[in-house]
């Protein structure tokens, strides 16, 4: 008899599924796995009868069908947000059905992420120095300390709101830029500190954003990279660095997120076109590595199990790697973008693989249930 796990994800307008073709291969390996993978959002769930209309996918004909089924025994998290009505129903789904079984959890905004991280000594070296922004005065204070400064909002996503605030030589203002709230690109323009809170008014900053270390992030050409780690637990319940692979933003633009423009390149072609020697292309990797898994391990030890994360990091001109952020819903298509298929598929099959694992031990570790009331919720999701 084949396992079950269930997808829970979110309806974008039109009710269409933001990742429908990833659920389709996840079916696909789910089944060469002996388990079925369904698809629902908590619009298709029956509360009086507690059963969910869910999707399946038939391999056969290669469609999707609806079915009736019970709760799955597991379920594997892919909820994005994308705006407060979707935000609210995922929050009365987790609160109504706290016994679930979860393979992901929501972790905490980047702030919040940033203070837990930073209280690990093998991690906080890492760390750009960050604050919460609070008004413009403390802003001027950070802009006069580091010549590069990026304001982020504490639960976007995607690169949508990111500001980059460049000094200018003499101290003649500042060079502003970024993607507003749809991912737009901002135009580069100068400006004063006292000009940068009139600019972004309206975007809700003391509530909502923070302000970080710039790290040169720009390549010869001007564009800016920077570093997707895919971090899994796999079949033993061990995390793993599935993967790596370097993202180049489009010109123009402050960041290299690929939905945002950008395009994926192997790390060690990217690492070699900019350091030369092998030596220094393993250590920066090997650092990449082993601060990807610290940061994993410190995460579950914080908010219980889960199954991955999407860790993005910039190495400097100097060879040190730094965090710029994590990532609990994570996409793997900076894989398949690099051609790396082996990696991408790997990177598929290990939820899974985990999912398997946590059932084959069939009682849920003590921390899971209290965990999932206590794991902050928050509006951040995947970015790409």
């Amino acid at each position: 008899m084949s396992t079950q796990l269930g997808v829970l994800a979110m309806y974008m307008p039109g009710r269409k599924l933001e990742e429908l073709s990833f659920y389709r291969k996840l079916s696909v390996y789910g089944q060469k796995l002996g388990v079925d993978v369904f698809v629902f959002t908590p619009d298709d769930v029956d509360d009086n009868r507690s059963r969910i209309h869910a999707l399946a996918y038939n391999q056969a004909t290669r469609s999707w069908t609806r079915r009736w089924i019970g709760f799955p025994p597991i379920i594997y998290d892919r909820c994005r947000y994308h705006g407060a009505d979707n935000y609210r129903k995922i929050t009365r789904f987790r609160q109504k059905y706290t016994k679930l079984r979860y393979l992901s959890r929501p972790l905490a905004n980047k702030w919040n992420i940033h203070r837990l991280l930073s209280e690990n000594e093998n991690i906080a070296p890492h760390l750009p120095s960050t604050v919460h922004y609070k008004n413009r005065k403390q802003l001027e204070q950070f802009l006069k300390k580091h010549p590069i400064v990026y304001m982020k909002p504490k639960s976007g996503t995607g690169g949508r709101g990111i500001v980059r605030l460049q000094r200018l030589r003499g101290g003649r203002g500042y060079l502003m830029q970024g993607r507003d709230a749809e991912r737009r690109i901002l135009p580069a323009t100068k400006v004063t500190a006292a000009r940068i809170p009139v600019r972004l008014a309206g975007w809700g900053l003391q509530s909502k954003y923070i302000v970080q270390q710039g790290i040169p992030l720009e390549l010869k050409d001007g564009r800016v990279h920077d570093y997707r780690m895919l971090v899994q637990k796999d079949g033993q319940g061990k995390w793993q660095v599935t993967g790596c692979a370097g993202r180049i933003g489009p010109p123009f633009s402050v960041t290299s997120n690929l939905h945002g423009g950008g395009t994926a390149i192997s790390m060690e072609t990217m690492l070699k076109n900019r350091f030369g020697t092998e030596e220094k292309v393993k250590s920066i990797k090997e650092a990449a590595y082993t601060l990807g898994l610290h940061i994993a391990q410190h995460l579950e030890a914080k908010f219980g199990t889960f199954c991955e994360a999407g860790i993005d990091l910039a190495v400097d001109p100097s060879g040190h790697v730094w965090l710029l952020e994590v990532n609990p819903k994570p996409s793997r298509d900076v894989f398949r973008l690099t051609g790396d298929l082996q990696t991408y598929r790997k990177a598929i099959r290990r939820p899974i693989e985990f999912a398997l694992h946590l059932l084959e031990k069939k009682a849920a570790p003590k921390t899971d249930t209290k965990l999932l009331n206590l794991a902050p919720q928050s509006q951040q999701s995947e970015s790409h």
